[in-house]
C-alpha cells in the first residue's frame, strides 16, 4: 500500500471527548469545558492529563482552584457536550444554560457533572506550557461511577455510552472486538 507523507498535525484520531469541570475563587462561578486532547499520563500513580488553550476561561480557574473533574459524558446529553465547547463561560453559566447538576466532590472543590455517568476528581500536580495549549496534569484522587455500570471495580463502558471525537465529528464507540492480552 503506497503511504504518502502529510503534514504535521494532530493526528490521533480518535479521542476521547470529556466535560471538564472546574471552579474558581469564591466570587467565581463553576464552569465546564469540552475537551478532546484528554489522556493518561501515568498509572502509578493515576495521572490524566488535558490540554487547554490560555486564552479558555476554564484555563485561569484550574490554576486558582489547583483541581478539576474529568466527567465522560454519554450520548443522551451530546448537545450539552458540544455547547460546552463553543460557548465561553466568561459570558454564560453552561450547567444553567444545559440544564446540567452541579454535585459536590467528595476530596476537591471542583463539581461533578451528575449526568455524566463516570466522574474522575483530580488534583493538580503539574502545568507544562507548550505551544497553543497547556498541559494540565492532575492526579486522579477518586473515581464515581453510576451503580449500574460498575460490576468488580470496572466500569462497563458499552453501558455508559461515551463518545469520541473524530475529525470535527462525534462518534460512539460501537461494539467490543477485542481484549488486552487476547494475542497469548
Amino acid at each position: 500500500m503506497l503511504k504518502l507523507d502529510l503534514a504535521p498535525t494532530e493526528a490521533l484520531y480518535p479521542v476521547p471527548v470529556v466535560l471538564v469541570s472546574c471552579a474558581g475563587k469564591k466570587d467565581e462561578r463553576a464552569n465546564i469545558i469540552t475537551i478532546a486532547w484528554c489522556g493518561v499520563v501515568c498509572s502509578t500513580p493515576p495521572l490524566l492529563g488535558v490540554s487547554i488553550r490560555p486564552s479558555r476561561y476554564s484555563h485561569k480557574l484550574i490554576k486558582r482552584c489547583g483541581d478539576f473533574v474529568v466527567n465522560i459524558p454519554s450520548e443522551k446529553i451530546l448537545n450539552s457536550v458540544d455547547f460546552c465547547g463553543m460557548a465561553s463561560g466568561k459570558d454564560e453559566d453552561k450547567f444553567t444554560a444545559c440544564s446540567l447538576t452541579a454535585v459536590k466532590s467528595s476530596k476537591i472543590i471542583s463539581p461533578l457533572i451528575k449526568e455524566c455517568p463516570v466522574n474522575i476528581e483530580c488534583k493538580l500536580k503539574d502545568v507544562i506550557r507548550f505551544g497553543s495549549h497547556d498541559l494540565f496534569v492532575g492526579e486522579v484522587l477518586l473515581v464515581h461511577a453510576d451503580a449500574d455500570l460498575a460490576s468488580g471495580g470496572r466500569i462497563d463502558y458499552q453501558k455508559a455510552k461515551p463518545l469520541v471525537y473524530n475529525q470535527g465529528e462525534y462518534w460512539n464507540l460501537g461494539k467490543k472486538i477485542g481484549h488486552y492480552g487476547m494475542s497469548r
